[in-house]
């Protein structure tokens, strides 16, 4: 069968590998700063990366039917994306959102760079009415920490009506559940850290694009900020990705039963889950009080910030004096892993009803 016509759960085991008779079956790791000088080709890292993270790109770029940029972190590969924008361009964006994509809009507009207005993005219509002379549409598939599920087509039609690029953070679902470029979308953009390489050991983002000109630009941009990813980084996240359709099957079967259940405890007023993947936030009755203790309270689960890997995590999000208002206090976004859906709930569930 050839390549092309394969399934995302087969892409991700196949993508990126080496092809010639006798060469490794996976890419093995490949440090490199400088290259030796061919006729015409003066080679350096910086530009030119090593094999291993372009191995990484082919995979992640034939997940996602574009052309992949891989960055030294998630806010690396959004900040290339950002910094295409002219001075006084207008941006629409989530009310509540990746926090560090947050703050870093409410940066730029607090010195007068950019206009940004911020939306719900459940809300289809206020989200087109913000559009009109608007330069980007950044959106989440499933926002962060909310859980709110924009309506992708209707949104990138909208922002392609006025002339804005729409770039598309697809963390939360993957390009197993959602292809941004195939609805129509500039870039989608990746936390690589998180569900990509899914074990909690290595920082990296990506871009994909279809669009060689905007490829271009946003490899420019990256090699001149030197927001390039470590060898080593790669291939971790490479060797993660052969597993995600596994992790997030067995995530996304361990967080249906738990939202079940959650629904009916009488510590949670609320449970948003959109349907699909691994990631669940809930609302305590206990508020500050209930989150904090809740994360302190447990053995199995494990009070961390970061999401997508094969353990447990949560974390009561308001912490973090980045979030915004509109996040309830008693908020806890939970990361469900892989490990056994009975001991997960046993874990929490005892947490829970400890709770004042």
């Amino acid at each position: 069968m050839p390549k092309d016509n394969l399934r995302p759960e087969s892409v991700v085991v196949a993508a990126g590998r080496p092809t010639e008779p006798g060469s490794p079956l996976s890419t093995p790791i490949v440090p490199v700063a400088p290259y030796r000088h061919g006729d015409g080709d003066n080679r350096y890292a910086r530009h030119d990366l090593s094999p291993t993270v372009t191995a990484f790109e082919a995979a992640v770029g034939a997940l996602e039917g574009g052309t992949a940029l891989a960055f030294a972190s998630g806010m690396g590969a959004a900040s290339a994306v950002i910094d295409r924008l002219a001075l006084g361009s207008s941006v629409v964006v989530p009310q509540a959102g990746y926090s560090g994509v947050v703050e870093l809009f409410g940066e730029l507009a607090a010195a007068d760079r950019l206009t940004v207005r911020a939306v719900d993005p459940a809300d289809t219509a206020a989200v087109v009415a913000a559009l009109d002379g608007a330069d980007l549409l950044w959106i989440e598939t499933v926002s962060n920490p909310l859980m709110a599920v924009a309506d992708l087509p209707a949104l990138i039609a909208a922002a392609h009506e006025v002339g804005a690029l729409v770039c598309v953070d697809a963390t939360f679902s993957t390009p197993l559940v959602v292809r941004p470029l195939e609805l129509g979308a500039d870039v989608v953009m990746h936390s690589a850290t998180k569900y990509l390489s899914g074990h909690g050991d290595t920082m990296l983002g990506a871009v994909v694009t279809a669009d060689d000109q905007l490829y271009d630009v946003l490899k420019g941009r990256r090699d001149l900020v030197g927001a390039i990813p470590g060898t080593l980084e790669a291939w971790l996240a490479l060797r993660g990705l052969r597993t995600l359709h596994l992790r997030l099957d067995r995530a996304e079967s361990n967080a249906r039963t738990l939202v079940e259940r959650l629904r009916e405890h009488a510590a949670v007023t609320e449970v948003r889950y959109p349907g699909f993947g691994g990631i669940v936030s809930i609302v305590l009755a206990g508020g500050v009080e209930g989150g904090d203790l809740l994360v302190r309270s447990t053995s199995l689960w494990v009070h961390a910030t970061s999401l997508g890997g094969v353990e447990s995590t949560f974390e009561r999000r308001r912490r973090w004096k980045s979030e915004p208002a509109t996040i309830p206090d008693g908020l806890v976004r939970l990361s469900v892993g892989v490990e056994d859906v009975e001991d997960l709930w046993r874990d929490l569930s005892g947490a829970l009803d400890r709770l004042p």
